[in-house]
C-alpha cells in the first residue's frame, strides 16, 4: 500500500510503498477512504514542535474508512464497519504504534493513528463506528477539526445560545466551533481572521459580525459590539502570538479565553495580571474535552439532520501522490480543510 513518509523535517512527504504489519491484540486494520489534513502535521513536518526523535514516520490523524480485520480482543468494531479515525483517545484496547516496512525492508515508525496512508493499522481506541450513510468525506473531519472546534464549545465552555464568542481564526478549528454555534443557535458569533475570503466563508456558516484584523482594531470593534463589556467567551485557534494575546483582552470581566492554536517552539504570549484578579481565565484545551464515543456519533446526528453543515468546510480535495500541494496550501492559508481522497490511488480492495 502507498504511504506519504516524512523522512526530514522541512522537506517534502515521499510518496512510497510499505508492508502492512500482523495485528496485535487491541488494533484493527483499516481501509483509509478519506483523510483531513490539519496543522498539528504542517507543524510536525516544519520542525515548529522541536526536534523529531521518530523519523522516519508515517502523519495524519483524522480521517475515516473501511475496517478490513481486527485483532485479538477487538470488541467495538467488527469488519465492514464504517469509522472514524481520531486522535483523541476513546473506548478500547490503547496498543502500542505499528511499525510498518519499507520495500528495502526499512522500519517505518508510525503513532497510534496515521491517516496519510492507503491502509493503516490503527489502536482500537482510536476508531469510532459510524452509520454506513454518513459520507465519508465529511466523516473524515470528525476526527480532530470538529471535535476541537465544536467540542471547545460543547464541553470546554458549555456555551449557552445567548452567550457572545469571538472567534480568532476561521481554519478547520474555528470554522467548525462557528458551525456547531450555529447548529446550537448562537445569536453573537464574532469571527475574526486576516483573510476576506475567509470572513466571507464565516458569515456564510453563520457568524453575525466579521472582523478583519489587519484592517479594523479589535477590540474597539469588539468593545462596540458588546456596549463596552467584551464577549462572554472567545477561542483562538489561528495559531498565532498576537491572535492569542487578543483572545484573552476581547472577553468581558469573569469571561474566558480558550487557547487551541499552536506557538512555534519557545514562544510565548504576554497578558496584563490585572486582568486576572478582575475573574477573566484563560485555559487551553485538549481536543475539545471530547469523548470520542459519544461525541462524535451526536455530531454524525447533527450532520444527517441536516442542522452542522460539514460539507461547507471542505475546500479541496486531493489525491494522495498531491499530498505535498496540499501542505503547501494549508501554510499559505488558502483553505479552511482539505481532504486526501484514498480511493484513486487504491490498488486493492477488502
Amino acid at each position: 500500500m502507498k504511504a506519504a513518509i516524512l523522512y526530514e523535517q522541512n522537506k517534502p512527504l515521499r510518496i512510497e510503498e510499505l508492508s502492512i504489519p500482523p495485528l496485535k491484540p487491541g488494533q484493527a486494520l483499516v481501509k483509509i477512504v478519506a483523510s483531513g489534513i490539519c496543522h498539528s502535521q504542517l507543524n510536525e513536518i516544519k520542525g515548529k514542535k522541536g526536534p523529531d526523535k521518530f523519523l522516519p514516520h508515517t502523519l495524519g490523524h483524522e480521517g475515516a474508512g473501511i475496517v478490513g480485520d481486527i485483532g485479538q480482543g477487538v470488541k467495538k468494531i467488527i469488519k465492514g464497519d464504517h469509522v472514524v479515525l481520531t486522535w483523541i483517545k476513546g473506548v478500547g484496547m490503547d496498543v502500542p504504534s505499528a511499525v510498518y516496512q519499507g520495500t528495502d525492508g526499512s522500519k517505518i515508525n508510525s503513532g497510534a493513528i496515521s491517516t496519510f496512508m492507503e491502509y493503516a493499522v490503527i489502536s482500537e481506541n482510536r476508531l469510532v463506528k459510524i452509520p454506513k450513510e454518513m459520507p465519508f468525506f465529511e466523516a473524515s473531519l470528525l476526527g480532530c477539526a470538529v471535535p476541537t472546534g465544536a467540542g471547545i464549545v460543547k464541553n470546554t465552555i458549555k456555551l449557552n445560545k445567548n452567550d457572545s464568542i469571538a472567534i480568532f481564526g476561521i481554519g478547520g478549528i474555528g470554522s467548525s466551533a462557528l458551525l456547531y454555534v450555529n447548529a446550537i443557535g448562537g445569536k453573537m458569533i464574532i469571527a475574526v481572521d486576516v483573510s476576506d475570503s475567509k470572513l466571507e466563508l464565516a458569515k456564510q456558516l453563520g457568524a453575525t459580525h466579521a472582523i478583519n484584523s489587519k484592517r479594523i482594531e479589535v477590540i474597539p470593534e469588539i468593545k462596540k459590539l458588546t456596549n463596552g463589556r467584551g464577549v462572554d467567551y472567545s477561542m483562538e485557534s489561528s495559531g498565532v502570538k498576537e491572535a492569542m494575546e487578543l483572545a484573552f483582552r476581547a472577553i468581558q470581566d469573569k469571561g474566558t479565553a480558550v487557547i487551541a492554536g499552536n506557538l512555534k517552539l519557545g514562544e510565548t504570549i504576554s497578558i496584563d495580571p490585572f486582568e486576572l484578579i478582575k475573574g477573566k481565565k484563560i485555559i487551553g484545551t485538549w481536543g475539545g474535552e471530547t469523548v470520542p464515543d459519544k461525541d462524535i456519533p451526536a455530531y454524525v446526528e447533527l450532520f444527517l439532520s441536516k442542522k452542522l453543515k460539514l460539507n461547507d468546510l471542505i475546500t479541496n480535495v486531493y489525491e494522495l501522490d498531491e499530498i505535498n500541494s496540499a501542505l503547501d496550501e494549508l501554510e499559505q492559508g488558502k483553505v479552511i480543510r482539505t481532504v486526501i481522497n484514498m480511493e484513486k490511488n487504491r490498488h486493492a480492495r477488502f
